[in-house]
C-alpha cells in the first residue's frame, strides 16, 4: 500500500479519536506514530524495514543513566517514571521484552525505580504477604 494512503488513514483514525478525547500535543504525536506503525504492520509493508529501524534506534538516555533510585527514564522518549511497563505499552506499543531487546537491557534489570520497589517491598513485609503466600501454597498442596 502506498505510504500516502497510510498517512491519510492515520490522519482519519487519529482525528476521529482526538475529536472525542482531550489529548495533549505529546499524546497526539505518540498516537499518530503508534497508529501509523500499526497500519504499516497490518499492511505488511514494514517487514524488512522494522529490522533496520530497530537496529538503528538511538536511546534518548544512556543505559547507565536511565535507571535511577527515584525515577526510571524511558530510553525511547526520555521521560521519567516510577514504572515503565504501562508507558512503553501505551506510548510506544512495546512489550517489556521488546523494549529490553531494542535497547539491550539485561533481563534482570527491573523496569521500576529502586525507591518504588523498596516501598512496595516494605508494604508487603508489613502486611505479611510472604507468610500468607507460603501458607496458601501449603494449604493448596495438601
Amino acid at each position: 500500500m502506498d505510504k500516502r494512503v497510510l498517512v491519510e488513514l492515520t490522519t482519519e483514525i487519529v482525528s476521529a479519536h482526538a475529536s472525542v478525547n482531550e489529548m495533549s500535543r505529546e499524546d497526539l504525536l505518540d498516537e499518530i506514530q503508534a497508529v501509523f506503525q500499526k497500519l504499516n504492520v497490518l499492511v505488511g509493508a514494514e517487514g524488512e524495514a522494522t529490522a533496520g529501524v530497530s537496529a538503528e534506534v538511538k536511546p534518548a538516555i544512556p543505559l547507565n543513566a536511565a535507571f535511577g533510585a527515584a525515577q526510571v527514564f524511558c530510553m525511547e522518549c526520555g521521560k521519567g517514571f516510577t514504572t515503565l511497563k504501562k508507558h512503553i505499552a501505551v506510548s510506544h506499543n512495546l512489550t517489556p521484552k521488546d523494549y529490553r531487546k531494542r535497547f539491550n537491557i539485561p533481563t534482570k534489570t527491573p523496569l521500576v525505580a529502586k525507591n518504588y520497589s523498596e516501598a512496595k517491598k516494605k508494604i508487603a513485609q508489613k502486611l505479611g504477604l510472604a507468610e500468607k503466600l507460603a501458607a496458601g501454597r501449603k494449604k493448596r498442596g495438601k
